[in-house]
């Protein structure tokens, strides 16, 4: 398996039980309906273990362009792969929300609220307020990369040119899971915390492009992709001055 396709199917399986447990809880008959915030950042942390799992031996797990974009930052990545590794990221997002849609057909057909529907592939705030929502995914994302910095640790000290898989290994998978569930008990109820661009632009695709009925809400896309580029770089400044 090569990094690129460990990217594709770690993400893919990240967003299909992360924004899977959105489902379950959002759509209309399921079992798991109205189950609240705690299982839904809950089952967002274990679905960054699990896809970190997967494809951390292979990729070193990024699942995330902010992770890719971070580590080239501080110069532990090399900017050479970075747009495949993007692509991988977006592709596997895409398939992984096709998923979520196809495991809960019958339950988006029975959910009226567009708004719910929306919410099982995308971010959105709880108070729109576009300056408010970008500080929070930017204060959220900074948050996760700095940590990531530090859990990548040791293998930081390897040359980018060296180790052409940089990253989280899978020993890595369940201190970030844990930096997950923190950022989105503590952080995420502002913003619904996006910090992946890959993670809200991808399924935000499929949902405009599958038989979804509503607006995909794209005046507020662009929030969950700069907000976490901003984040990004300030953490890989930060760090840098550290280090």
């Amino acid at each position: 398996m090569t990094p690129f396709i460990a990217e594709i199917l770690g993400t893919m399986v990240m967003i299909l039980l992360g924004n899977g447990v959105v489902a379950n809880v959002n759509l209309k008959g399921t079992i798991g309906n109205n189950s609240g915030w705690i299982v839904v950042t809950s089952a967002w942390a274990f679905a960054v273990f699990v896809g970190v799992t997967i494809a951390g031996p292979v990729s070193g797990a990024h699942l995330n362009p902010v992770v890719t974009l971070g580590l080239a930052l501080i110069g532990k990545f090399s900017w050479d792969l970075v747009p495949t590794y993007i692509l991988g990221e977006m592709i596997g997002a895409m398939l992984g929300a096709f998923l979520v849609w196809l495991s809960h057909k019958d339950h988006f057909a029975a959910t009226e609220d567009e708004g719910a529907k929306l919410a099982c592939f995308s971010t959105g705030p709880a108070i729109k307020n576009n300056f408010s929502n970008l500080i929070s995914e930017a204060i959220a994302t900074f948050v996760l990369i700095f940590s990531i910095f530090y859990i990548a640790g040791p293998s930081l000290q390897i040359a980018a040119d060296a180790n052409a898989t940089i990253g989280l290994g899978t020993i890595g998978a369940l201190p970030v899971a844990i930096v997950v569930w923190a950022i989105g008990l503590s952080l995420g109820g502002t913003t619904g915390y996006a910090i992946n661009p890959a993670r809200d632009l991808g399924p935000r695709i499929m949902h405009a492009i599958l038989p979804i009925k509503g607006s995909s809400n794209w005046g507020y896309a662009w929030i969950p992709i700069v907000g976490p580029i901003i984040g990004a770089s300030l953490a890989a400044a930060l760090y840098l001055s550290l280090n």
